[in-house]
């Protein structure tokens, strides 16, 4: 899929730019791209964040030849030295528990022990499943 995106990019820099990007060249950036989201989503996370803030944006994406507007999940993380940073980014059709589930497992088994304040907009299930998964008394 990264391939077939930086193709279209290739082909609007020769239209607008002159400017030719080979096939190899296309090739080799999707597959140090694709390697550097992988990295990046396994890559292991701080054990305490204070603050989790977790929305959705709307973007145009790619699925199945056509260009649909699908809704991006992040999870922005604040620790205790004020450091900040994306936690995670999913993409998914719709959302729920076991979406929201999924998220916290994700975080869960990436090395976060605590989050100490989550703030959601209406995301479905995520202060339900955050309380099990983080083992968070009810008050």
């Amino acid at each position: 899929m990264a391939a077939a995106c930086l193709i279209g990019v290739a082909r609007r820099w020769d239209a607008g730019y002159s400017i030719v990007v080979s096939s190899d060249l296309i090739s080799a950036a999707a597959g140090v791209i694709l390697g550097d989201v992988a990295q990046s989503q396994g890559r292991p996370l701080k054990p305490v964040y204070f603050l989790v803030f977790s929305d959705a944006l709307r973007a145009k994406i790619r699925d199945d030849g056509a260009v649909r507007n699908r809704p991006v999940y992040l999870a922005l993380g604040l620790r205790a030295n004020c450091r900040k940073g994306i936690s995670g980014l999913w993409i998914e059709q719709t959302e729920g528990v076991k979406f929201s589930l999924r998220i916290m497992n994700e975080l869960e088994n990436r090395g976060v022990e605590h989050l100490l304040i989550a703030i959601v907009d209406d995301l479905k299930g995520f202060p339900l499943v955050r309380n099990l998964v983080f083992l968070i008394p009810p008050h």
